[in-house]
């Protein structure tokens, strides 16, 4: 399980470090791919699989169609060097709009990866609403 925030750099290179905490669990390769609110979502190889079946399941809509392209056809496969950086795709860091400064965030069985500001924006609107979220989660009685 991936928990918490750190902030890091991007080098020249479009490369960034991995938190030391995550590198374990991610493995020397991972998929990092188009995420939801313009962010990346980087996965183990053996999440991305349980990620790929669940996204199979998608309806033939519309919606899962499109889902499933977002996802798919923006995933790339990025080895892990022995700094624990990962090169990120020019197409990748655009979606994203990724500058320098960047959050990496652990999300359960995913890494995040963030636009420092996008991430502070965010986090300051989650963190104002999310009693009002808690809210709309609850089970009904």
């Amino acid at each position: 399980m991936f928990i918490g925030e750190y902030r890091h750099t991007f080098d020249a290179k479009n490369r960034i470090s991995l938190p030391a905490k995550f590198r374990k669990d991610l493995g020397r390769s991972v998929i990092v791919t188009r995420g939801l609110d313009r962010c990346l979502f980087v996965y183990s190889k053996a999440a991305w699989k349980k990620e790929t079946e669940r996204i199979a399941q998608y309806p033939a809509t519309s919606a899962g169609r499109g889902l499933s392209r977002l996802m798919l056809s923006g995933a790339s496969e990025a080895d892990v060097d022995s700094a624990g950086r990962i090169l990120i795709p020019d197409y990748l860091k655009s979606f994203a709009s990724l500058s320098v400064k960047s959050v990496v965030a652990g999300v359960n069985e995913r890494v995040e990866l963030w636009d420092e500001a996008a991430w502070d924006a965010y986090t300051t609107t989650i963190e104002r609403d999310a009693d009002k979220l808690a809210e709309t989660l609850a089970p009904k009685p």
